[in-house]
């Protein structure tokens, strides 16, 4: 069954798993904009501007970071290789764009976050179903009989377990009423999402290790949720603070 999903989906056509939670995730949250006083149509304009910078602005800054390639060969700044990308940079972009189209159209910053998580969890869904077609973020090997065959090895079936950890994050927060606090709900979104890579990070085959063996995404995973956790708090606080006044 899972060789069958990979033969239908191999790379580049991934991509396209990941552009259907694009489109679920958007419609999700556009459908729930009102819920948070935030206007579903400026919503769907900053989520596309930003999508379009993400493209624009990481193949922009990939050829500016191998500009002596490009300039033998100016046409390939348009080839449809997604190898020639700047994932940083185009998610810098993104944020950029995103926040400036935000503060012209007078969207408040944490109301429209907390728009935005169902659209955050649902590609967060298609990301590990993205992994689970092309191969990446593959699991490292076991002996365990769910594991599967992949790269000449049986392994965890790591892509398996992002799926459901993201489903799950998704209805236990991204399909949620408001919470209380604005931006409550988008950071509890953070949070668990950390949470999930800790854990899921001790099975993948192809982490990164610095430090004599420490696992550069669960370092990252402690941080963000630390992060998470600590404006969590403070919304809380903020919250009690104006009830109380």
């Amino acid at each position: 069954m899972i060789e069958l999903f990979r033969n239908l989906f191999t790379p580049p056509r991934h991509i396209i798993l990941l552009a259907g939670a694009l489109w679920i995730g958007l419609t999700l949250s556009e459908k729930r904009a009102a819920r948070h006083k935030v206007n579903g149509q400026a919503l769907n304009d900053l989520v596309f501007y930003a999508l379009m910078a993400f493209v624009a602005g990481g193949r922009i800054l990939f050829a500016v970071a191998h500009l002596e390639a490009f300039a033998k060969s100016p046409l390939s700044l348009f080839a449809l290789n997604p190898d020639l990308f700047d994932p940083l940079g185009g998610l810098t972009a993104a944020f950029i764009t995103a926040l400036v189209y935000g503060q012209r159209k007078g969207l408040a910053f944490w109301p429209t976050l907390d728009a935005l998580t169902p659209f955050f969890a649902t590609v967060m869904v298609g990301l590990g179903a993205a992994h689970l077609a092309s191969g990446d973020a593959f699991g490292k090997e076991t002996s365990l009989p769910w594991g599967i065959e992949l790269h000449g090895a049986v392994r965890h079936p790591s892509q398996i377990y992002e799926v459901a950890a993201a489903l799950f994050i998704l209805n236990l927060i991204g399909l949620r009423k408001p919470f209380p606090a604005a931006g409550a709900q988008f950071l509890a979104f953070v949070a668990w999402t950390a949470g999930a890579s800790l854990f899921l990070e001790a099975f993948r085959g192809d982490s990164t290790l610095v430090f004599g063996g420490l696992r550069l995404g669960q370092i990252f995973a402690w941080i963000v949720l630390a992060a998470a956790l600590v404006g969590l708090e403070r919304l809380q606080s903020r919250l009690t603070v104006s009830k109380q006044a």
